[in-house]
């Protein structure tokens, strides 16, 4: 835990501190509202600060869920399920969201899942054939991808076997 003597913001040292945290990188009102509290700023100047700042253009929720699906999606390799549960998560509105999985191309979203499950059969080689399938299949399901997509995947993959 941190020390026990905690600095207090004014409400424009509180402001400028928020643009600061919220310029430099997205970020989502929930985890802006908890920082808030933490650094000691409560009430009607939390608000007034969260309100500023979605004026100002620094807080945009809807902006945030594009950017964190998008980075989950290239840079981690989640599926949609998984995205979708941490922007709930988050608090994240089912509109934000919604434009959220739109950010990510049909194609390229299974071209992903093809490349995870060949890198997984890859370090899985050796298994029979049901048994490698019932991995690979509890694996894409742990990353967020959809149940129905891998199985129209699944048959797809060169896993030497059947």
């Amino acid at each position: 835990m941190k020390h026990t003597s905690q600095k207090y913001y004014t409400p424009d040292e509180a402001l400028a501190k928020a643009q600061r945290y919220c310029a430099y990188q997205e970020r989502c009102h929930s985890e802006l509202r908890s920082k808030l509290i933490e650094w000691g700023v409560y009430g009607d100047v939390l608000e007034a600060i969260l309100a500023e700042l979605v004026t100002e253009g620094f807080l945009n929720e809807e902006r945030y869920a594009c950017t964190f699906a998008r980075g989950k999606f290239r840079i981690k390799n989640w599926g949609r399920n998984r995205i979708t549960q941490e922007l709930r998560q988050r608090k994240v509105s089912d509109y934000c969201i919604r434009k959220a999985m739109q950010e990510i191309p049909e194609e390229e979203y299974r071209e992903t899942l093809i490349a995870v499950l060949q890198r997984k059969a890859a370090e899985i080689a050796g298994l029979d054939s049901y048994e490698q399938k019932a991995r690979l299949l509890r694996y894409a399901l742990q990353r967020g991808f959809e149940q129905e997509l891998v199985w129209e995947v699944l048959p797809s993959l060169d896993m030497g076997g059947d």
